[in-house]
């Protein structure tokens, strides 16, 4: 029953996929890069304050928000494919294709823009500079991520990837 679905979800995709080669709206795309941004900051907010909790070095409290960006941004797309009635072995390879390319580049940009800011690697949780670091480094990873998306969208790539199955 899962192939069979997956094909003719895969079939409407193809259509939809030249549809959106013609023109996707910035709104698309920034939509994409919100759903990215939200599971990428529940891991890296989760991570960083783990890390700065229990004191944990830079390197290690850095890995550790990565690690859970990743973890929480494909969880949010696997749960949705998987509501829609996608086999666990379908909506893993779904949610690799959809959010992959996102999460890297919005990591990057943002724990860069950690790593350039002075002291933000290590400041507390109680102090401003952790907060506005963390969230600035979030705007910015959505400014630069969402022409990403717009331009993957458009190839029937990333988030395009997703729509067949709702």
């Amino acid at each position: 029953m899962e192939h069979s679905a997956h094909r003719a979800a895969h079939q409407r995709h193809e259509g939809h996929g030249r549809h959106l080669a013609g023109g996707v709206t910035w709104g698309a795309a920034a939509k994409a890069t919100l759903h990215c941004l939200t599971g990428c900051a529940i891991g890296e907010i989760l991570g960083k304050a783990i890390g700065t909790a229990l004191m944990w070095g830079n390197v290690a409290t850095m890995v550790l928000a990565i690690v859970l960006a990743f973890v929480f941004g494909y969880s949010l797309t696997l749960f949705a494919v998987r509501k829609a009635g996608l086999g666990l072995k379908t909506a893993i390879k779904v949610a690799l294709a959809a959010d992959t390319v996102s999460i890297v580049v919005m990591e990057l940009v943002d724990n860069g823009i950690i790593a350039l800011v002075p002291g933000a690697m290590d400041a507390h949780l109680d102090e401003i500079l952790f907060w506005t670091s963390l969230l600035g480094g979030f705007v910015i990873a959505f400014l630069l991520t969402a022409p990403v998306n717009k331009w993957m969208i458009g190839r029937g790539k990333g988030h395009a990837v997703v729509h067949a199955y709702h």
